[in-house]
């Protein structure tokens, strides 16, 4: 596994992350915690999470996985809430479930960031609220999670108060980040030094669909996954891609692509730029 730093945290970042999005109650709480102990023997330290996958079933899990390795895990969930009121009930709620007396990094957890919502946290008491748990110690760093570019979501960048934010980025989706015109709010991140993590780092297998479905009999061996992952990893404002990492096989393959790093790609170069 190779590690990136994560914006201006500091914190060294497994490459590949584990994303808890699609952890629900009727899987084996067992199973997960073997297979992510398997994926932090590996190298893996940065775990995502909130309180609405899976009803709470996610934060348990991983509660349970980091239980006697809490020191040397990141561990990053979200509050639902963005009132004074609702995010310090969600932060009790997931320090419960986490088994934990701090968060690694803590966000909003956010879809488009509409004005309302906006508002409400640069107005109205939930960034303040934020930065008033990391100076109490509960929470390290702070962020939010965005589908995509919206002015809202420039506007929460724009106070420079954010340490990192959860975005979409992968071969298909380049809205976050344009290569033409090197804009989007990922490079606007980074140039508040903010951490840039990934979700749907390899489609939510949209592109291998189209690909199997176009061409069902070129594809039939062709290693999609990797490549997608190796894509994302290629950009150098990456500093994770979270994976829902289903079993030890997907850790072993992610963490083969991550420390492939001579099959990084000049994105650059193949954008004509």
């Amino acid at each position: 596994m190779q590690y990136r730093t994560l914006g201006k945290t500091g914190l060294s970042v497994s490459e590949v992350g584990y994303g808890g999005g699609r952890v629900r109650p009727e899987h084996d709480a067992a199973s997960l915690v073997k297979m992510l102990h398997y994926a932090m023997d590996c190298g893996l330290n940065f775990l995502d999470t909130a309180p609405n996958y899976g009803s709470g079933y996610s934060e348990t899990v991983i509660g349970k996985a980091i239980a006697d390795r809490r020191a040397s895990c990141i561990v990053a969930t979200k509050t639902e809430a963005y009132d004074p009121d609702g995010i310090r009930e969600d932060v009790e709620g997931s320090l419960q479930r986490l088994g934990t007396d701090y968060i690694d990094v803590l966000q909003f957890h956010g879809g488009w960031f509409y004005t309302e919502e906006t508002d409400q946290i640069l107005n109205r008491g939930g960034l303040e609220t934020y930065l008033r748990l990391k100076a109490e110690g509960t929470v390290r760093f702070i962020g939010f999670s965005a589908d995509g570019p919206s002015g809202g979501a420039e506007n929460l960048i724009a106070t420079g108060e954010f340490d990192m934010i959860q975005t979409h980025y992968n071969l298909m989706y380049q809205s976050t980040c344009d290569a033409f015109g090197r804009r989007g709010i990922i490079p606007d991140a980074v140039s508040q030094e903010m951490g840039i993590v990934l979700m749907r780092s390899t489609t939510s297998n949209a592109f291998q669909n189209l690909m199997k479905h176009c061409f069902p009999n070129e594809m039939a061996d062709v290693d999609v996954d990797s490549f997608l992952l190796n894509y994302s990893l290629s950009n150098p404002m990456v500093n994770v891609a979270l994976m829902s990492l289903q079993n030890i096989d997907d850790v072993d393959w992610t963490n083969a692509v991550s420390d492939n790093a001579e099959a990084r790609l000049d994105l650059r170069a193949i954008h004509g730029r």
